[in-house]
């Protein structure tokens, strides 16, 4: 395993280009797979890059407000006082990867956008304090349990959907309830098998003493910050206001549950997340002044989300995804057929990143498919969850956040993150060809 794992870091330290350029090559890819699988002219093509290139500007912004609120609620005084003492738990690198992998899953049980922050910055903490553990290694091991336990996520994007009144596969499938995806059999089981698969495996690949890269820099003590004087400066730092805000952001958030149950989606994570965070930095100043040291970190964010929603614009208007699902549609039986979708959803995603958007494309391909075969269709919403969730190892989206946070490239930890993709096709793969044979 550490031998993979270093054969892939020495590759990618080769060839991998960075995060950007990743995605301008599979910009190409797709607009050269259009034109010559499907059909369509250059002209076509661009037009389709250039409708799509513009449809994440919302989930863009949600997951730049994702990165610096979870940034600020982590840098708030009083959390990162527990963190600093949760920190100081681990005295070895296997301690520290057990802390960093188990908080990091957990995390992500509640929300994948808490598990991509929260565990970033408790992997940054945990390396500060154990100089003996690798940093790299840390980081890849917190977003690599994230994407683990991603299958019984809270946040979990198909589920939501197709348990959600009015979606738009109603009429074929009704209303799938979480107890038949989230919480199924199959999930679960993918979940805790595939935490526990990877967990071994970046036990595995850890590096010996004389190897470990920590992470660099000292702890500083924050600075003692001086009394507001002028009457602005009180007016920034005023307590009383603060209150209000918080308070008013409570009955927000208190209505919203009473309305909706618990049902944790992206914009309430943030919302809770902004609320609690400005509470807990006790003035408007001091909260602002901590958004404003996490910005830089959402930068790969703003660049590159578009180009990714450009891709998805090709994919979906020339046909591409259609044809990928069909393909694997032809050549499936009932007893292949969730082994078959799990394969094409991990294709489908390292150019389809967003969950979601995955599944308004890819959904309706699939389901077509077992309109005469005795599959239930929530074993489809489950397989493609989890393809989409296998190749997020792969596929660079959603652990742009992780490395603006840690302040690392690519390079740095996709080696270990292509080694825990590998043990997560195997065990995932293998639970959806026993699928059928278990009834789940």
């Amino acid at each position: 395993m550490k031998s993979l794992s270093r054969s892939l870091n020495i590759l990618v330290e080769k060839y991998l280009p960075s995060a950007f350029l990743f995605a301008l090559i599979l910009t190409i890819i797709a607009a050269a797979m259009g034109v010559l699988m499907g059909g369509a002219s250059l002209p076509d093509v661009a037009n389709m890059w250039y409708a799509g290139f513009w449809k994440f500007l919302e989930f863009g912004m949600q997951m730049v407000v994702v990165l610096v609120t979870g940034y600020a609620l982590a840098k708030a005084p009083l959390v990162n006082r527990l963190l600093a003492r949760f920190a100081t738990i681990p005295k070895t690198q296997f301690t520290a990867l057990t802390v960093v992998m188990v908080v990091s899953g957990v995390l992500g049980i509640i929300s994948w956008g808490l598990g991509f922050v929260g565990g970033t910055i408790i992997a940054i903490e945990v390396a500060r304090r154990t100089k003996v553990a690798d940093f790299r290694l840390l980081v890849a091991s917190s977003y690599s349990a994230v994407i683990a336990t991603q299958p019984m996520s809270l946040a979990l994007t198909a589920p939501l959907l197709v348990n959600t009144p009015g979606h738009p596969l109603e009429e074929k499938i009704g209303l799938i309830p979480v107890t038949e995806t989230i919480f199924s059999p199959t999930m679960l089981t993918v979940s805790i098998v595939g935490f526990l698969g990877i967990y071994a495996g970046f036990a595995f690949m850890a590096p010996k003493p004389d190897e470990v890269v920590p992470l660099s820099g000292e702890l500083s003590e924050p600075a003692e910050e001086a009394k507001p004087q002028t009457v602005a400066e009180k007016i920034d730092n005023s307590i009383i206001i603060n209150t209000i805000v918080v308070i008013f952001g409570i009955i927000a958030i208190s209505l919203y549950f009473i309305a909706n149950g618990f049902n944790l989606e992206l914009n309430i994570m943030n919302f809770v997340f902004l609320v609690v965070g400005i509470g807990l930095h006790g003035s408007p100043a001091k909260y602002a002044k901590c958004i404003t040291d996490g910005i830089p970190a959402a930068s790969g964010i703003v660049l590159q989300f578009p180009f990714y929603a450009g891709i998805i614009g090709i994919m979906a208007g020339s046909g591409l995804i259609v044809m990928i699902g069909q393909w694997f549609a032809s050549i499936s039986t009932e007893a292949t057929f969730p082994l078959f979708t799990y394969i094409a959803a991990m294709i489908v995603n390292i150019f389809v990143p967003s969950a979601g958007g995955q599944w308004q494309v890819q959904g309706p391909v699939m389901i077509e498919a077992i309109q005469n075969m005795n599959i239930n269709p929530a074993t489809i919403v489950n397989a493609v969850s989890v393809g989409d969730m296998t190749t997020n190892l792969l596929q660079p989206f959603f652990v742009l956040p992780t490395l603006g946070l840690a302040k690392l490239g690519l390079k740095d930890i996709w080696g270990y993150c292509m080694t825990a993709m590998l043990i997560l096709m195997v065990i995932s793969g293998t639970i959806f060809l026993l699928v059928p044979v278990l009834g789940w």
